[in-house]
């Protein structure tokens, strides 16, 4: 069970934060690198990830955002710790951000600081760490794709190309083509471009091939034992199984052999010049079409534009969760005791407040420690591995390899599973809207709550967070 330790370890680490000697600490909702590319923000931090729900992606913060300034004060010149420190300013329950776009060479943002206290644990972290009870609404995956990319090593900023326009349609492939243009098109303008036809900044050139392969090898055992290759289809918004040979196969395993490219070229300050591009080369174990792999691939061949991480076999981390949300964040050292609850939320509007000990969550006890929950939680997913779905196995970002999707046959026995006292379900009320925790269609939570000397029965309705992420890892 060494893998499983690690899909729950957001209980066990978070501990750690009673250890911090500042009892509170605050985030903006955004992470960012240094960057170190000549074309994009050099020397000066990128928005790399926006979490959602976040005071960063309330005030409008955007992947690749360059912060230009904090507070007034260039960050070309400040070190890692003057950055941390000026990102969360003491006294200051807010901080302004001078960013820099595609879409706008400056723009100020004022980012709210989301201050909680080190030893709280919110729901949005539970709904990872009990993400057992319910794989089919949370979990985080990590694939990768046999992508290249490439820039210009001139150094030449990206945000003076505003305008782009396509190269002329092949007649031939002309339904292909058209196909393969929108999707970039609608990429491109996502990030801040816009399409010209007449006089464009950039053009862009596509070019791509599907054929049988010709080494292929009849009597491959690889490809007759190969495991399935899952990644996100942006055009269904989930994970989707695709014909795919994993990394590291030999191409004469193949029986087909994609490939799928874009290139941007300059326009405008010298004509000719390649800017960026991406190319997608795939061993295929069966036929694919390239139109359906332009709508689900593009998304993610344009990611790294206009800051690329990474030149070859692109690792992406997806994050797909929905669970209850009533606004409680609980004592990691204490897991019934509220630590605080957000403003306007269904628990406070139920009359939850901080340090109200919530003994029961629909029958289940929550006085116990992190550590008991830990191992019934593990034992729970011992037991009811015969109750899963063998067809729908995967393997999530910590490298558990046994996750799958409830067994729909048996939806009755993993009810009883759930409302077990000894599994200790308490925080399965995150996935009471699915219909293997709530037949009856119901979505809501009635916990037993003690406050100094009285006890109450409090019914809370939930709201339903969904949220997915895809980034590159």
């Amino acid at each position: 069970m060494k893998q499983l330790i690690l899909t729950i370890s957001a209980l066990t680490m978070l501990s750690l934060g009673a250890l911090s000697q500042n009892p509170v600490i605050c985030r903006l909702g955004f992470t960012y690198d240094i960057s170190r590319s000549l074309n994009w923000g050099k020397g000066k931090p990128v928005v790399t990830k926006i979490y959602p729900y976040s005071p960063a992606e309330k005030a409008g913060v955007k992947l690749f955002d360059i912060i230009e300034a904090i507070e007034g004060i260039s960050t070309a010149e400040m070190t890692p710790p003057e950055l941390t420190a000026m990102m969360n300013p003491d006294g200051k329950n807010a901080v302004i951000l001078r960013l820099r776009s595609l879409s706008d060479t400056a723009r100020m943002v004022t980012v709210a600081k989301d201050c909680k206290r080190t030893d709280a644990i919110s729901e949005d972290q539970l709904a990872i760490a009990f993400s057992m009870y319910s794989p089919e609404n949370t979990s985080e995956r990590v694939f990768i794709c046999p992508f290249k990319t490439g820039i210009t090593a001139d150094t030449v900023d990206l945000s003076r190309f505003t305008y782009f326009a396509f190269a002329p349609v092949d007649e031939a492939n002309a339904r292909l083509e058209t196909v393969i243009n929108a999707a970039i098109e609608k990429e491109f303008k996502k990030k801040g471009l816009s399409f010209r036809a007449y006089n464009p900044d950039v053009v862009i050139e596509t070019f791509y091939s599907y054929n049988r392969n010709p080494n292929y090898r009849k009597s491959s055992i690889a490809a007759k034992n190969k495991q399935s290759v899952y990644r996100y289809d942006f055009a269904l918004s989930r994970m989707e199984s695709f014909p795919f040979l994993e990394q590291g196969v030999p191409e004469s395993e193949a029986e087909y052999l994609l490939q799928l490219g874009l290139r941007l070229v300059d326009k405008r300050i010298k004509p000719g010049r390649i800017l960026w591009e991406a190319e997608a080369n795939e061993l295929l174990s069966a036929p694919f079409r390239l139109e359906t792999y332009a709508q689900s691939h593009i998304p993610l061949l344009c990611m790294q534009f206009p800051y690329v991480k990474y030149t070859r076999n692109v690792q992406f981390l997806v994050s797909m969760k929905s669970f209850n949300y009533t606004g409680i964040s609980y004592d990691i050292n204490n897991l019934s005791t509220v630590m605080s609850v957000d403003l306007n939320s269904p628990a406070h509007a139920a009359g939850i407040r901080i340090r109200d000990v919530i003994e029961k969550i629909d029958n289940q006890s929550l006085e116990h420690t992190a550590e008991e929950f830990t191992a019934a939680y593990k034992q729970f997913i011992a037991n009811t591995m015969p109750l899963r779905d063998e067809a729908t196995v995967f393997t999530d970002a910590n490298g558990f390899k046994q996750c799958m999707h409830w067994d729909k046959l048996k939806y009755v026995q993993v009810l009883d599973a759930i409302q077990n006292p000894y599994n200790m379900t308490a925080f399965a009320y995150l996935y009471k809207f699915a219909p293997y925790m709530s037949p009856s269609g119901t979505n809501s939570c009635t916990l037993n709550v003690r406050r100094g000397r009285t006890r109450s029965e409090v019914m809370i309705r939930p709201a339903i967070h969904t949220e997915t992420t895809v980034e590159i890892k």
